[in-house]
């Protein structure tokens, strides 16, 4: 058995694939890719680039990832995004975090590019994300299907050197994606029974460009600060009720 293994989703991810596997490989005893049943050649680029690819058809987030965490062969699993990198920096003290063995997982901080510029605001930095795990002490809650979660017994810990995210390309790219996280939304409140006031359209946007632009500090960078903010206030604040009362008189 491995002592750690990177584990990749991705579902077309042919732009990324190949630097991610690359910049994390010297950390780790292997990379495995888990794709969507991808069509634009990520699963030849991740064989290329040394790791090794399993298919798995996607359900949802939380899904995919206890699927990996059941079906890799390792103590420790760091789950990598494709649009992410593991700098040096990060992959020693991932290495020196595992070796003295003081938690069940580890927090890390993500320093986010939005269409080629470093957002250090408004929920942007440091954005930890649960992602090198002790596989046995680990377990998704698959009830999420979006913005997964991971549940560890025991210790978490928190490290220093971030990911370098790549998050958005371009902004045709971030609204496609903000619609798509706008449904998830829009099912999840359609199961827990919320029925769509006319208060939820208005307080709710407010809410979250208040805490984006003012509580979260997104004024510091500037006008594209305040550009997310706003952008943020209609995806999660409006759009899901939206979605939601069109689906019920639908």
């Amino acid at each position: 058995m491995h002592q750690l293994v990177a584990v990749i989703l991705t579902k077309d991810e042919s732009r990324h694939i190949g630097d991610c596997v690359g910049a994390v490989r010297p950390w780790v005893d292997a990379v495995v890719v888990w794709d969507s049943l991808s069509h634009d050649g990520t699963q030849g680029l991740a064989q290329a680039a040394g790791a090794l690819v399993v298919e798995r058809p996607f359900d949802n987030y939380s899904g995919q990832r206890q699927a990996a965490l059941d079906g890799v062969e390792a103590e420790w699993v760091l789950f990598v995004d494709a649009d992410e990198r593991v700098t040096p920096a990060l992959g020693q003290e991932v290495r020196s975090q595992i070796d003295s063995g003081g938690a069940n997982g580890y927090w890390i901080p993500r320093r986010n590019l939005i269409v080629g510029r470093e957002m250090r605001f408004g929920g942007y930095y440091p954005d930890y994300q649960l992602r090198l795990l002790r596989r046995a002490a680990a377990r998704y809650d698959l009830n999420r299907v979006v913005h997964e979660y991971a549940e560890v017994e025991g210790e978490v810990g928190w490290l220093k050197a971030p990911f370098i995210h790549y998050n958005y390309e371009s902004w045709a790219q971030f609204h496609r994606k903000q619609r798509a996280y706008a449904r998830y939304e829009a099912m999840i409140l359609a199961g827990k029974g919320i029925r769509p006031r006319l208060h939820n359209f208005i307080l709710q946007p407010w809410r979250e460009f208040v805490r984006r632009f003012l509580t979260l500090a997104g004024w510091r960078d500037g006008w594209r600060g305040l550009r997310l903010a706003l952008l943020l206030a209609w995806y999660y604040g409006f759009m899901p009720y939206w979605l939601l009362w069109r689906q019920r008189g639908a």
